[in-house]
Parts: structure tokens; sequence; C-alpha cells
């Protein structure tokens, strides 16, 4: 800490510019579009299915681009690569408040996620590998986090927005306001190599045996093949638990119509997406603090089980106010295992020998959960005029992920005793 004081060291400046990037982006334009449900449906007279099945579009658009996100991040220098990205997402978003039909967001939803893919996804994680040889897993948790911090602010803001000047206008204001910060962002604070600066990656000299746990691919050559973890149990149980928690995440796109379904107003959903937003940061750091002290299973056993806490709290008492703000919050807290936990326990059942190539094969389950899930919700609520069913199935879902970890681990102990870990 105290080189630190002299000067500090630029890494920490592109951890800064990944915060504004990333929690602008998820927290402002990524998880707002379940805000907006509803007024839409409402004022084009859409169906909630149809209008959500552009999440699904969005998904198999991420799924698709994913590889050649990476070869063009490579190629190109990083900060054209994320302006361009920026107006995108950015731009396309702004642009679904000029739509007249469903068929605009099935449109502009392909460009918003592809600039999502190198903006939301891709950066961070490269980003701070290259940067960050020491501190490397606080990095990661402060990015995971940043969502949930910009989010608490700009989805509050966004309802009353939606309540007071309308859809259309939210959509163009919040898309403009993102992008106009952030391209100066990325110009002043974002370098793809410390080399690019005339330095080495912070605490490339001085990173320490403890670190191992987080530290970057390449560091630690302990675990298991890709060949070999993609035939394993372990493997098709923890795609389930990627799968099953993304679309125990999914709802929160809907939090803000299912608070509608219940008498509340778009401002009152719009706060309660900012408790969401709150949980969601509180666990990104929490889940990485239990997991060095109690390990990834355990953590991940916990998560499951508190979510059924939020479940049980809407279906019981979602009618009162401060049940259903609270509710809502402690499904953000465990929502926020998605980014914290999954990592975590591919790393666990796997190693860091190949993770790189487990954990992008693994992660297919969060691309598939988002093509099925997203709209099926929309559907169910069509038909049924509700959404308590929906929470019945993010209960059962919540269960069968309790049993898929304990399975997984079992899968690892197989993996061991084959003499396949080393």
């Amino acid at each position: 800490m105290s080189q630190t004081k002299k000067k500090i060291h630029f890494a920490w400046w592109v951890l800064v510019g990944i915060v504004i990037m990333v929690g602008l982006m998820k927290g402002g334009i990524n998880s707002a579009g379940g805000l907006f449900l509803t007024p839409v449906t409402e004022d084009l007279g859409i169906g909630m299915g149809s209008l959500s099945l552009y999440f699904s579009i969005s998904s198999i658009v991420t799924m698709v681009f994913l590889p050649i996100a990476g070869k063009l991040m490579g190629k190109y220098d990083i900060r054209t690569v994320l302006i361009a990205g920026t107006i995108l997402q950015a731009g396309s978003f702004a642009m679904f408040g000029l739509m007249n039909s469903v068929w605009g967001w099935y449109l502009f939803c392909i460009p918003m996620s592809i600039g999502s893919v190198f903006v939301c996804q891709m950066a961070g994680p490269v980003l701070i590998n290259n940067w960050f040889k020491k501190h490397n897993g606080l990095a990661m948790g402060i990015m995971a986090a940043s969502g949930g911090l910009f989010g608490a602010i700009l989805q509050p803001m966004a309802g009353n927005l939606i309540s007071s000047e309308g859809w259309r206008y939210t959509y163009i204001f919040l898309g403009v306001l993102v992008a106009v910060i952030l391209i100066p962002t990325i110009i002043l604070t974002l370098r793809m190599a410390p080399q690019q600066k005339g330095l080495q990656p912070l605490g490339m000299d001085e990173v320490k045996s403890e670190d191992k746990s987080t530290a970057p691919k390449g560091m630690v050559n302990k675990g298991v093949t890709a060949a070999i973890a993609r035939k394993s149990s372990a493997f098709y149980f923890l795609v389930l638990f990627f799968f099953l928690i993304t679309s125990i995440g999914s709802f929160g796109q809907y939090v803000a119509p299912y608070a509608m379904s219940l008498g509340y107003d778009i401002a009152f959903g719009g706060t309660a997406m900012g408790g969401w937003m709150v949980g969601s940061l509180i666990g990104s750091l929490t889940f990485g603090f239990l997991t060095d002290k109690i390990g990834a299973k355990n953590t991940a056993m916990f998560a499951m089980i508190l979510g059924l806490v939020p479940v049980i709290m809407l279906v019981t008492v979602g009618t009162n106010k401060t049940m259903f703000a609270l509710a809502i919050a402690i499904y953000g807290f465990v929502v926020a295992s998605i980014a914290t936990l999954g990592p975590l326990l591919t790393s666990a059942l796997f190693g860091n020998k190949e993770y790189s190539q487990i954990y992008s094969t693994a992660v297919m389950g969060l691309a598939v959960a988002g093509i099925v899930a997203l709209p099926a919700y929309g559907f169910i609520s069509d038909i049924t005029g509700s959404y308590t069913s929906i929470l019945y199935a993010v209960g059962v879902m919540l269960l069968i992920n309790v049993v898929a970890i304990a399975f997984a681990f079992k899968g690892k102990k197989k993996l061991e005793q084959a003499g396949h870990w080393n």
C-alpha cells in the first residue's frame, strides 16, 4: 500500500473505467428492460409473451457472437471496439423509444446484443486478467458488484421517468445518457495491456501463493482437461445449475410487470428493482467472501435455499408493499450468484488447468436459459393472467439446483478417483 501512495498504478484507473462501463450498461440498460414491458404492451397492444421474445433473440445473438467478439478484441484497438459496442448497445436501446411495432424490438435487439457482448461480457474479465496479477479476485468482485451499484440509482430513476415522462422518453434518455458518459470514460481509462502504458501488470512480481484460488489462467495449472471434463457427470450437473440459476434470475425482467399486476405503479416497480440491485451488489461481494470461508459447494447450496425465502414471501405477503420490496431485495442478493458462484463452482469442480475452455462451454446453459425462460414467463403470464405459477416454478428450480450441486461434487470425486484431477 505504501507504494500506491507515491503513484496509483494505472490498473486501478482501468478498473474505474470497467466499473463505470459495466455498471451503466448492466444496471442502466440491460436490467431496465423489464420496467418497460407493461407500459409498452399496454400502449401498443402487444402481448407480454410476444414482446419478451426479443430477450430470446438477444440470447441467441449473444451465443452466436461470443466467439467472434474474442477475435475482434484481439485484432483491433480495445477503445475502438468498446466505443463501437457502446454506440450499438446504447443507440439501439434509445431507438426502442421510436418504435410502434414489436418488430422494432426484434430488429434493434440484434445490434444491442452485439454491443453488449463486448461491453458487458467480454471486456471486463479480459482487461482485469491483463492488468491485475495481484488483487485479481478483488477486481473481479468489484466489477461484478458494479451493476448493482449503478442499478440501485438508475432503476428507480427509470421507473419514475416512465411514470412522469413516458416509456418513449425514458428509452431515449437512458440510451443517450449512458453513451455520453461512457465514450469519454473508455477513451481516458481503458487500454488492452499494461505494455501500452509502458507498465507491468499490477503485482506481477509479488503475487502470493494465497491468491491461487483467484489467480488468472496459467498461474495455477491443476485440474481436469476440458476433454475429460465435458464427458463427466460433474459437467452436466454444472450446466444444469447454470441453466436453472439463469432461469431463476430471468424473473428479474418481470419484477415491474408483477408489481403492477398486484396494483402497484411503475414508479414503485422501479424502486423495487433498485432494491434488487442493492441486493445484487451485496450478494456479489458476499458470495466471494463466503466461498473463501466455507467453500463453493456450501455457499452455492446456501444461496439456493435462501432463494426460497423471497419466493415464499412474494406468494404469501406480496400484496404488502414493504414485504414485496424486501423480498425483491433478497431475490437480487441470491441472483448475484450467477456472476459470482458460476465461475467459482467451475474452478472448484475442475481446477484451472483448462478453465477457460470448460467455463466457456458450461455457460452455454446461461444462453439457453435466456432463450427459453424469458419468453416462457411472458407467455405463462399471458395465458394465466398471473405470475404465481412462475414463482412456484422458481421454487422448484431452486430445490433442483441444490440436488444438482450435490451430484456435481460427487462427479468431481469420481474424476479424482479416476486420476483425472492432477
